[in-house]
This record gives structure tokens, C-alpha cells and sequence, in this order.
């Protein structure tokens, strides 16, 4: 009898500390579930868009998903009409938003959607203000990333920046489709 209760204790012994190591590995791979979903969160930015005077007309929030860069815009007080909407590939805007560079063009295309050669990767299409000069919309970039070290990052050695123009995009004249000047800057941090 004695035997059978030693050899009782000793499997409830074994048991308990399967129980406990098993607690310990499901803690382990807890952690390591939460630092996996640590490592995935989305890079983020903002850029916030001023025009020639220093107002601010609006804000860009982009996001890195898995197959590009979801941009969420909201403008206000930028005058009516159809706009050309780029990334510049230099994060500076100094009045009048030259200092901003060309569109952000790592592949070396053409500029333009309807280009054989295209698009520039800051390529994106035209925005249509309404007479409240306020608008919000979003758009996807699948030739853009947040990455660092990438060669399509937005935030390579001199960074970008976001443009509105004051004409549309004609999508095929190169460089930059005859869209005019640029009336509203943004560097994208």
C-alpha cells in the first residue's frame, strides 16, 4: 500500500511540474506573441501641409500596410478646383516649395500614368477641392514604403515631402505634367 501511495505522490509530483512547465512555456510563447505583434505594428508618419504664407490647409497621416502606404488626407482652405497631388522627394518646404525637389522617383521612371515608362513613384492622382476648399480622402501607394533602408523609403537620407500643386496632372508630361506651381507643402515625418 505504501508503495502504491509513494508511487501516487511521485506521478502528482511529475504532473504538477508538467502543469508548471507547461505555464511557463505557454508564458513563453505569450511573450514571444507579443513581441512578434510589437515588431508588426505599421510604421506612421504625418505630414502637415502649409501654404506659400505659413497656414496650415491640412494634414496627411500615412501608414505602412503590407503591400504599400495608406495616405488619409485632410485639407481645408485649399482654393477649389483639380489639383496635382505628389510626394517630392526631398523633405524640405521652403517658400516656394521648390527646396521639396522633384516627385520621389527612386526607380528613375517616366513621369505619368498614361507614360509607358511610368510612374514616378510620388506619382498619385489628381485631387478635386470643392468650393469649401475643404476635402478629405484617402489614397493608396503601392510604389511607396515607410521602411527605412528601403530603396522606395520615404524617408531615405533627405527625406520627402507632400505637394499640392495649383493645376492638375496631365499624367504623362514629363516631369511633372504641367501642374503649375506649388501651392501647399508638407514634410513627411
Amino acid at each position: 500500500m505504501r508503495k502504491i501511495l509513494v508511487a501516487l505522490g511521485a506521478a502528482a509530483l511529475l504532473a504538477l511540474h508538467g502543469s508548471v512547465v507547461q505555464a511557463q512555456d505557454q508564458d513563453a510563447a505569450n511573450d514571444d506573441a507579443e513581441d512578434q505583434m510589437q515588431e508588426e505594428e505599421w510604421e506612421t508618419a504625418t505630414a502637415t501641409l502649409r501654404d506659400q504664407e505659413g497656414k496650415t490647409v491640412g494634414t496627411v497621416e500615412l501608414e505602412e500596410t503590407p503591400t504599400g502606404v495608406l495616405l488619409r488626407v485632410t485639407l481645408e482652405a485649399v482654393p477649389p478646383g483639380v489639383h496635382a497631388f505628389h510626394i517630392h522627394e526631398t523633405g524640405q518646404c521652403e517658400p516656394p516649395f521648390e527646396s521639396a525637389g522633384g516627385h520621389f522617383n527612386p526607380d528613375g521612371t517616366a513621369h505619368g500614368f498614361f507614360s509607358d515608362e511610368g510612374p514616378h513613384a510620388g506619382d498619385m492622382p489628381n485631387i478635386h477641392v470643392p468650393d469649401s476648399g475643404a476635402l478629405t480622402f484617402e489614397v493608396f501607394n503601392t510604389l511607396v514604403t515607410l521602411v527605412e533602408g528601403d530603396p522606395a523609403s520615404l524617408f531615405d537620407d533627405d527625406g520627402s515631402a507632400i505637394v499640392i500643386h495649383a493645376g492638375e496632372d496631365d499624367y504623362e508630361s514629363d516631369p511633372a505634367g504641367h501642374a503649375g506651381d506649388r501651392i501647399a507643402c508638407g514634410v513627411i515625418e
